[in-house]
């Protein structure tokens, strides 16, 4: 209900040309009016998430079921944190919802993130290192990981078909991860950009989940290459 009644909302804005654009780039007048123009920018503020991609996950959950209370949650490229403050309310990972099981939530970026209460935060942290899977793991305990989310994207070099390389190495890196340390049933998400490779990383998932799709939620710009992978139902490596 909640994404449903955003999008009412969204037809009631009128565009916003901002007055301040002298002397910036165009690049930068692009963006400022993009960002003033965006009802999910507005919305994000009202409701105290850190970023509007806070609603793609929120979308994702809303038709998937993704996280449930007392699931643990594994968020990488987690900064500046909109995704966990989610995974958090919805694995009950703060105890709001009394009576039901409280969840983990646990967070890693490159960048510094600032605390989320009730999550686990690995600010300046490499994903992709070993070292840092380790501290993960350590964290976790004996506990399974039931969902794990990536919205991780490498700095963009300019040169297409580098980039989109890269956002698959970082993909195959959270798989990797995801075959190790889930449990039975788990889900997966991650980002892609639109590239020929993303249908070998799609078929390679597959080995692994009872169900894999591509998703491009409402709060995904229509003029960006993201979209999203999400795996469920995790059985394990033998089928």
């Amino acid at each position: 209900m909640l994404i449903r009644r955003l999008h009412s909302s969204i037809q009631s804005f009128g565009k916003i040309v901002p007055s301040n654009l002298k002397g910036k780039k165009k690049s930068s007048q692009e963006w400022l009016t993009r960002q003033l123009n965006d009802p999910y920018v507005e919305r994000a503020k009202i409701m105290n998430y850190r970023c509007r991609s806070a609603f793609k996950l929120l979308e994702i959950d809303q038709k998937y079921s993704l996280i449930k209370p007392g699931f643990t949650v594994v968020d990488c490229g987690a900064a500046p944190g909109s995704w966990s403050q989610v995974a958090v309310k919805h694995s009950n990972a703060d105890g709001s919802k009394q009576g039901m099981p409280k969840g983990m939530v646990i967070g890693i970026d490159l960048l510094q993130i600032y605390p989320i209460e009730h999550a686990t935060l690995f600010g300046n942290m490499d994903f992709t290192k070993p070292e840092n899977q380790d501290k993960i793991r350590a964290q976790l305990g004996e506990r399974r990981i039931d969902c794990i989310l990536s919205d991780m994207a490498p700095n963009a070099t300019g040169v297409r078909y580098l980039d989109q390389e890269n956002i698959i190495t970082l993909c195959y890196s959270v798989l990797r991860f995801a075959i190790l340390m889930s449990s039975p049933n788990a889900s997966l998400l991650m980002k892609v950009w639109d590239n020929a490779e993303v249908s070998v990383l799609e078929k390679n998932i597959q080995k692994y989940y009872t169900h894999v799709k591509r998703i491009k939620p409402s709060a995904s710009r229509s003029d960006s290459a993201e979209n999203f992978l999400l795996a469920r139902g995790f059985v394990g490596i033998e089928r």
